[in-house]
């Protein structure tokens, strides 16, 4: 049996035994949650400072924004963000600690839910502890419009979990060849493995909106022609200078920069996953957040 079964039979579970016992009083509201996971096949496409950046967009247009560092590792969200939390997810999930006791404040509003760093044993996490991270995540009372899940790059497991969460799985892909290539390995194993089905493309580091669109072109023909699959262009975001100096002075580009290029691109993925749409199929195989 696969991941992603054993947890919703987990899961599923225990629900069933908690719909037999008698119920007090109501426990959460019902919100409803955007989970947005951003990844890559390839690391170094600019994920990171995509996630954090698109979480400030987010709660500069007043919606409740929570970012989740999930290269849990390598975590560095509070590093270009100049800040040095004193505990993150390793010490939930070794109990020390709950989920709302480690959470913290970052720019413009955003909460970020920070991870670890040089802690080998964080980067598969097992299957309790994922559990352990939905139970904590459940028990939160101060719910977010959007959840943005900045992922590890590759193929790992924790990667796979964490897409599988999503609502919206955002793939960031450059004009580079082996970042094409390793976005659609990704694609290929959530869609054929874990029952994936909808994705958004994400063009970072390009010239002109007509390399963006070329970029595309090439990851939708070959999802078409091999897996059968139409993946969705969300936008691109050109390459910006300002982003350098930004990260120099571990400050969002957003905050520093409002105006600059990308920031206006990345302006527009915002307002776009804001969006009302029709209902569509909910996507994510694992749910946060129950």
């Amino acid at each position: 049996m696969d991941q992603a079964a054993t947890l919703r039979r987990i899961t599923g579970h225990k629900k069933a035994t908690l719909d037999t016992m008698p119920k007090e009083k109501p426990v959460i509201s019902k919100h409803k949650i955007c989970i947005i996971s951003i990844t890559s096949g390839k690391g170094g496409v600019g994920k990171t400072s995509i996630a954090a950046n698109l979480a400030y967009l987010l709660a500069r247009m007043k919606k409740k924004t929570l970012i989740f560092d999930a290269d849990c590792g390598l975590a560095n969200i509070d590093l270009i963000l100049g800040l040095t939390p004193k505990y993150n997810l390793y010490h939930v999930l070794t109990g020390e600690k709950t989920l709302k006791e480690i959470i913290i404040n970052g720019p413009g509003g955003i909460k970020i839910l920070p991870s670890s760093s040089g802690i080998q044993e964080m980067s598969n996490l097992s299957i309790e502890q994922k559990l352990a991270l939905q139970d904590q995540l459940d028990a939160l009372h101060a719910r977010p419009d959007f959840m943005v899940i900045d992922t590890s790059a590759g193929i790992s497991e924790n990667v796979m979990y964490f897409n599988m969460v999503a609502k919206e799985t955002i793939v960031v892909v450059t004009p580079e060849p082996t970042s094409m290539t390793d976005a659609y390995a990704l694609i290929k194993i959530l869609y054929q493995r874990h029952a994936k089905k909808r994705f958004r493309l994400l063009v970072n580091m390009v010239k002109t909106q007509n390399e963006a669109r070329e970029v595309f072109l090439r990851m939708a023909q070959a999802t078409n022609h091999f897996l059968n699959l139409a993946i969705e262009q969300l936008g691109y975001i050109v390459y910006d200078e300002n982003l350098t100096l930004a990260v120099k002075k571990q400050k969002l580009l957003a905050e520093l920069y409002p105006n600059s290029p990308s920031i206006k691109c990345l302006h527009e993925v915002a307002e776009q996953l804001c969006e009302p749409t029709q209902k569509r199929e909910d996507d994510g195989v694992i749910s946060f957040f129950n």
